[in-house]
């Protein structure tokens, strides 16, 4: 092996050289638009299905590697041609439609979204992603290509990626880290007007860190790749982007720097200054400072003006339902990083460390990047229904005063790319009984209802080929598995044949995390192989999921598993799938029959794999936490529970537990063994009609890109666009008005009211309220009195509290008004109210500033409303 220690090596980059008629292939191998598009795949695979699977799926890959033969006769087969025609004009046809806001006339602005996030999950041969976020990436990804969004990506270009899975003979999780060949991946390098690489540079203590900008086109939306592994640095430094989540907080936090830091660099240097960012999970926090920097240094602001219009252009999701899922870094780690960095954002250290934490005045807080990115950021939603309230509670201490309901974080429920995710028999389905409308106006979710109108059979003929092939695929895939560990052949024909195409196939994947718990299916094994056992109706469980290379209770539960199926009688119908990635998430959402999950409620964010698996007709059986939580119905599928919580998790798992078994053996084994003479289950397909019609339409992300859009990025657009007017002039008097409302917050207070309290009041009859408030120097247009009334509980609370905002009538003198409204009950029983006053004005409609709450008397009993603290 000739190495550049040896000799000077000149590079050059070798192409597929392919007949004139193949050419098109090339534009649709370097577009991710293939991976939704089974069509587009099916064309690749048609010229070397064992070259196509033992690519990975990689048309760039495999194109390269195809002998020129295989291409020779495939320009001259009339029907491969007619099959690539046909692809290339869906291709171009999908890169010419209308935009979906100009459509609709929502908007016909021009601006542009840049959406960053850590890891992007969008082909299997493509492995810069880990799980659920980075699938959820891709997928939004897709969804702004159909829909026309105005959306750039910005990522990181993992070398090696996310581990790859293998067991030990005991079923012991073991890591490995191949490194991708870029040359052969659906990537290439960003260039300048020179030809030569765009590259942008980052700050490391004592050294510059040099990052290279690549490409990959994902239909319409380009998403751009940084790269630390550069000759130009440090050896150590070029490792940065190789892993994702590898190595330690050390180097978690310099590919945060390169990817916030170092995103927006290179977006500047490819001329692309977006109006809106969105900061997908707190990862890429550090772009919001960046972003502040540059505002300062282009009109000599201070770092308060500059983050007014920052922020109302930034839009925060958190993904994280628990504290502890929070990258957080020491206050000295933050020091050294910054040491230098912080005069360019006018700020001492001390200031810069209090954006990242909850309590500015704690010196001992860690500095948390999902604080630091609701700080900077007037737009923040959690993942689901459930999601926003346990995000709304986590975070309601950064903004002290406030309920908890108010809290302004809302939620915009995750959802899957359809197309990418429904099976290529279930599309085929569905295009001859939707139409091309599912298609054509990605934006019309009204045409799932037409599901309802394929025939029974039709649709279970679809869902029993679709098992049949994860059957065959498992075995397959099992097979190498095992032969991989030296298994005796014997057992391994045992154990692949063991596997039935006909039998109820229960799938269960996901990361294994101890909270997700995997193995509480194993809690009573007795009635699990009594289960397993039945030979009449028989049935099987498919399991996948990786454990985080340094979370040993993950890798514990997965050790449990495989035991369990190793040494029991019934073992063989657990089946254990190595290497959990979207190839294999895209079998088991298309094939199984029935899909669990068993979080602890509360603690799952979203869970988008039972969303994928809804789309083809899959019935959950889940417990009632993230998306299920607002999707369960009857009809739809099982709730494991009715939503409990307990303090008890052994008592929680036994009872949880035996609450799946029962549904197994008394609903969901009848229901899908009960058939007709035509052996069609009808009631198990009314509920797949079902699943498809209600769930598809709702859970899509589609649905999610417009909600984004509706909620959060036109609103910041308009929002940003009026701050801006002016060489910034409104969010320069934003950040002074809000100065001198904390400066005279604390003179601010509620006097005297005056109502009918303690009276008796009619439903839907009036009671006047009036107040005098001291405002000091304020004058009362710079702030808004308001009563939040609602009914009382049993505990003294404030339920369903309304806001009712009053109306100044008197100015009293000496800095004292008089306010005046009406509260109107709407149904009987024991009311109360309490009033406030916060900040008013036009810049401050729907925005909530931390701290700026003056409640009369600290408004005991609303509940999540605290008193005064810390902002």
């Amino acid at each position: 092996m000739l190495s550049p220690k040896m000799a000077r090596i000149h590079t050059f980059d070798v192409v597929p050289s392919l007949p004139e008629p193949l050419k098109p292939l090339l534009d649709i191998a370097y577009n991710l638009w293939w991976t939704w598009h089974p069509e587009a795949a099916q064309v690749f695979s048609r010229l070397d299905r064992g070259l196509w699977r033992s690519t990975h799926h990689n048309p760039v890959k495999l194109l390269g590697s195809c002998p020129q033969d295989v291409l020779d006769a495939a320009a001259r087969d009339e029907g491969f041609l007619t099959s690539l025609e046909r692809v290339q004009h869906n291709f171009k046809r999908h890169m010419e439609r209308t935009p979906w806001l100009v459509r609709k006339k929502k908007s016909d602005e021009k601006f542009t979204i840049a959406y960053f996030c850590a890891e992007f999950g969008l082909a299997e041969c493509f492995q810069i992603y880990s799980g659920g976020l980075g699938i959820l990436a891709g997928d939004h990804l897709k969804s702004a290509s159909e829909l026309g969004l105005p959306l750039v990506g910005v990522g990181l270009l993992y070398r090696n990626g996310y581990f790859q899975q293998y067991l030990s003979s005991d079923g012991w999780q073991q890591e490995y880290y191949p490194e991708l060949n870029f040359s052969t991946l659906p990537v290439s390098p960003v260039n300048n007007d020179k030809g030569q690489q765009v590259k942008v540079v980052v700050d490391l203590p004592g050294r510059a860190l040099h990052i290279a900008v690549w490409r990959t086109q994902v239909g319409r939306v380009q998403l751009y790749l940084l790269d630390t592994n550069l000759p130009e640095n440090d050896p150590a430094d070029r490792g940065i982007t190789s892993q994702l989540y590898g190595g330690d907080m050390e180097m978690r936090i310099k590919q945060e720097i390169v990817l916030g830091i170092g995103g927006v660099r290179a977006l500047l240097a490819m001329g692309i200054e977006p109006d809106i960012c969105h900061m997908n999970e707190g990862h890429s926090a550090f772009m919001a400072l960046e972003r502040i920097g540059n505002l300062i240094a282009k009109h000599n602001i201070s770092f308060d003006e500059a983050r007014q219009y920052a922020a109302s252009s930034h839009v925060f999701t958190t993904h994280t339902p628990v504290p502890a899922g929070i990258d957080r870094f020491p206050a000295e780690m933050i020091t050294r990083y910054f040491r230098d960095y912080h005069h360019r954002l006018k700020l001492d250290m001390e200031g810069l460390l209090a954006l990242g934490r909850e309590n500015v005045y704690n010196v001992s807080e860690f500095f948390s990047m999902a604080v630091l990115a609701i700080r900077t950021s007037e737009w923040a939603n959690g993942v689901s229904k459930l999601h926003g309230q346990v995000s709304r509670s986590m975070w309601k201490n950064i903004w002290p005063g406030l309920p908890e309901s108010e809290v302004p974080i809302i939620h915009v429920t995750n959802g899957v790319h359809a197309r990418t995710w429904v099976s290529a028999e279930l599309i085929q389905l569905l295009d001859r009984y939707l139409g091309s409308r599912w298609q054509e106006d990605p934006s019309d979710q009204s045409v799932w209802q037409s599901i309802k109108e394929v025939p029974d059979d039709e649709l279970w003929r679809v869902k029993e080929r679709n098992r049949h092939a994860l059957i065959i695929w498992t075995r397959r895939h099992l097979r190498e598995s095992m032969l991989a560990r030296g298994a005796n052949p014997a057992l391994i024909e045992a154990r692949t044949e063991a596997l039935n195409p006909d039998a109820l196939t229960i799938g269960f994947a996901r990361r294994f995390a101890t909270y997700k718990r995997g193995t509480l299916l194993m809690r009573d094994t007795q009635r699990l192989l009594k289960i397993l056992s039945d030979t009449k109706r028989p049935v099987q469980f498919l399991i996948a999921g990786k454990a985080h290379p340094a979370d040993g209770g993950g890798k514990d539960l997965i050790r449990q598993l495989v035991r369990f199926a190793n040494e029991s009688a019934a073992g063989h119908r657990i089946i254990f799938l190595e290497n959990y990635d979207m190839d294999v998430a895209r079998h088991l959402v298309q094939g199984c029959d029935v899909w669990l999950n068993t979080p602890r409620r509360g603690m799952e964010a979203s869970g988008t794999s039972g969303m994928k698996a809804a789309l083809n007709g899959v019935l959950n059986c889940s417990i009632l936490d993230g998306w299920w939580d607002e999707a369960a119905a009857p009809n739809l599928g099982w709730s494991i529970g009715r939503g409990e919580s307990y303090a008890n998790y052994d008592h929680q798992d036994d009872l949880e537990s035996q609450a799946l078994y029962e549904l197994i053996e008394q609903q969901i084994v009848p229901m899908f063994y009960d058939r007709d003479s035509l052996g069609v289950p009808r009631q198990w397909v009314a509920r797949m009609k079902e699943c498809i019609a209600t769930l598809a339409p709702q859970f899509n992300t589609n649905r999610m890109v417009q909600d984004y859009t509706e909620k959060l990025y036109l609103p910041a657009l308009r929002r940003s666009r009026s701050l801006k007017e002016d060489n910034l002039k409104h969010s320069i008097e934003l950040a002074h008005q809000k100065e001198k409302l904390h400066k005279a917050w604390d003179h601010i207070r509620i006097e005297e009211v005056k109502s009918a309290s303690g009276q008796q009041v009619g439903v839907h009859k009036s009671m006047v309220v009036t107040a005098v408030v001291h405002l000091d120097h304020i004058t009362p247009e710079e702030v808004q009195v308001q009563a939040m009334s609602g009914p009382m509980n049993h505990e003294g609370q404030m339920i369903n509290q309304m806001l009712t905002t009053f109306a100044h009538v008197e100015d009293l003198g000496n800095g004292r008004h008089r306010y005046e409204g009406e509260l109107t009950p709407s149904q009987s029983g024991k009311y109360g109210f309490a009033l406030r006053v916060v900040p008013g004005g036009r810049m401050f409609e729907g925005i909530y500033e931390p701290g700026l709450v003056r409640w009369d008397s600290a408004a005991p009993g609303i509940a999540g409303a605290e008193g005064p603290g810390h902002a």
